[in-house]
């Protein structure tokens, strides 16, 4: 056979063999009913899996955030055939209103591709649901996790999660519709570390939506990562024992550990439990906090601005030693206030012949006038001097924002001298206009989390580190530069032992005697703002042991009077909870939980 006999013979067998294949295929697609049934009851199906989020635990280990199964139910509405609405309806615990609301809703989505039909279905109610998943061709569930607090505290330090935007899928590729999102507080600064990464895993599943198994052995699923683990730098019986003290009071309470900045407790009421923003719930709860009058949503512990009052003397010491206008053995006459041209700004009665250290323990107004004059006084002219004292006060971390790692903290406000310029005209305004500064008030505002933090440098002896909440990310320190490097104030730290002497008076024998306790020696000062709007707020700070501080503190406690009745006894019993782990004035620690302060 010559080659070209050859040709032919191969070509026929190519001809053949391809006429058998097309043949089979045609038998098999068309003609035999068996595959036809095969086809149509087998399909792959692709299924998210979402991973667990991050774990969140105070600093000693107790967990704060943890998580709780749940099943989203999703549908492919070109796959829903013969179904019984009925019964659906029944078992999955919907109206038929609500069953054509939700389909029309998926159908315009896609008829093609999953959206959720039933969201965040709780484990006990899925399990109703599963048993008859069989029967509702063309749906499916998908696990996935919801947030829990085994303690129902610190939901404004905490935040909490919601479904992603739309705004958030346009900002980040990696969120898909149906997605949780960390909405607010450590949950949203944390978000990425928390979040972890999903997976996907193709299944084949037949008419009855059994899953027959992998597709393909596995070859296409991803795996899922769950997120990382956060060790916050809360102490979770202090937080839980501030709240007790805080309820039923308008204010806020803020521990920090000065030698590190790590947030020991930040309390903020009125409050509201975490879990009611947590599930199908969330949205409807929401809206009630939101509406509610006495505004839980709110985190006064760094939104809301108060003037600091008294307690703002010690920078005002501290400016004026530096700036060498006062030493340690200036005295100032006070006869019950301080006057200047016709008017006086009042002080209360003590003994008149007023020394440093007694200014600090009995608050003397009259003194911190003086004081503020003569830093202004130091320079040509006003707005000079005005410049230089603000620097100083900036730089305790107050009229900025310190850069605490959750959301909505505000700067406070420490006015510039363009400020002044704009009411009284430029060089036509004295010490004596804005005289009120002297004191912690006038146009002064601050943040708990500022006068904790202020209290904190003054620990230091002259520095601090920004507040942070947490601590670890998987068990590794943060490195953020933001949180390990020191702030410094420009002034000497031998300003702040004379002022700090003081401050140990003001416990000792002074304006602030009833916080003592024990042999703890404590530093601290009392503080009274003028409210406009009410009766005056009542603040304390302070920080112990005086000379290896442990903890210093801030409490504001709105519309209830002196700094000594309220926010001292609370920022005592705070300080000797951390410290002993006891309370030695149980007389006292109960009028703090029995009072109910709020008032309309």
């Amino acid at each position: 056979m010559d080659f070209s006999d050859r040709k032919y013979v191969i070509g026929t067998i190519i001809v053949v063999v391809a006429l058998v294949f097309i043949v089979r295929l045609f038998f098999i697609q068309v003609v035999d009913e068996q595959w036809k049934a095969k086809a149509a009851n087998i399909s792959e199906r692709k299924i998210t899996i979402y991973p667990a989020r991050g774990l969140i635990f105070d600093r000693n280990g107790k967990l704060m955030v943890g998580n709780t199964a749940v099943y989203d139910l999703m549908v492919i509405p070109k796959d829903v055939r013969n179904l019984d609405t009925a019964l659906f309806c029944k078992v999955v615990d919907v109206t038929l209103e609500q069953f054509i609301e939700k389909m029309s809703a998926a159908r315009k989505f896609s008829s093609y591709k999953p959206s959720i039909f039933e969201k965040q279905i709780p484990a006990d109610q899925y399990a109703r649901i599963a048993e008859q998943m069989h029967h509702f061709g063309g749906f499916y569930s998908q696990s996935r996790t919801l947030r829990s607090y085994p303690d129902s505290i610190a939901a404004h330090l905490l935040g909490y999660v919601s479904e992603a935007s739309r705004a958030n899928i346009e900002k980040d590729p990696y969120y898909r519709p149906g997605d949780y999102i960390g909405a607010n507080g450590v949950e949203n600064i944390y978000e990425k570390a928390l979040r972890g990464k999903r997976g996907s895993k193709l299944v084949v599943v037949d008419v009855h939506n059994r899953v027959q198994g992998s597709y393909k052995e596995g070859r296409y699923d991803t795996m899922a990562y769950a997120g990382k683990d956060l060790t916050a730098s809360i102490d979770l019986e202090l937080q839980k024992y501030g709240e007790a003290l805080l309820k039923n009071k308008r204010g806020s309470i803020v521990a920090i550990e000065p030698a590190t900045g790590e947030i020991l407790a930040m309390v903020t009421n009125p409050s509201y439990n975490p879990n009611l923003l947590v599930g199908r719930v969330r949205s409807a709860n929401y809206q009630k906090l939101a509406k509610d009058t006495l505004n839980p949503l709110f985190n006064r512990a760094v939104m809301a601005q108060y003037p600091p009052g008294s307690t703002f003397k010690l920078v005002n010491a501290l400016i004026g030693l530096e700036e060498e206008t006062i030493t340690t053995r200036s005295y100032y006459t006070c006869n019950m206030g301080y006057y200047y041209g016709s008017r006086r700004l009042g002080c209360h009665a003590h003994n008149s012949h007023t020394g440093f250290h007694y200014s600090i323990e009995t608050s003397c107004n009259a003194y911190y006038c003086n004081v503020f004059k003569g830093i202004i006084d130091k320079y040509p002219n006003a707005e000079t001097g005005y410049n230089h004292w603000r620097d100083y006060v900036m730089n305790f971390g107050l009229g900025r924002k310190l850069g605490v790692d959750i959301t909505s903290e505000v700067s406070g406000f420490v006015p510039p001298s363009t400020y002044y310029d704009r009411y009284y005209g430029q060089h036509r305004w004295k010490p004596h206009t804005i005289i009120s500064l002297a004191i912690g008030q006038g146009e002064l505002g601050v943040t708990p989390l500022q006068m904790a933090n202020m209290c904190a440098v003054i620990a230091n002896r002259g520095w601090f580190y920004a507040p942070h909440v947490i601590k670890a990310i998987d068990g590794e320190p943060l490195t953020d530069s933001t949180y390990t490097v020191k702030n410094h104030t420009g002034i000497d730290p031998k300003w702040y032992e004379e002022t700090i002497q003081g401050m140990y008076q003001v416990i000792e024998r002074g304006t602030g005697r009833g916080a003592k306790f024990g042999d703890i020696e404590m530093c601290g000062k009392t503080g009274t703002a003028q409210n406009p709007h009410g009766k005056d707020h009542s603040i304390f700070i302070a920080f112990a042991p005086k000379d290896d501080p442990q903890i210093a503190m801030a409490v504001y406690v709105e519309n209830v009077g002196f700094g000594s009745t309220w926010a001292a006894p609370i920022t005592s019993l705070m300080i000797e909870k951390y410290l002993t782990d006891s309370i030695s004035r149980p007389h006292i620690e109960q009028r703090m939980l029995d009072a109910n302060l709020l008032t309309d």
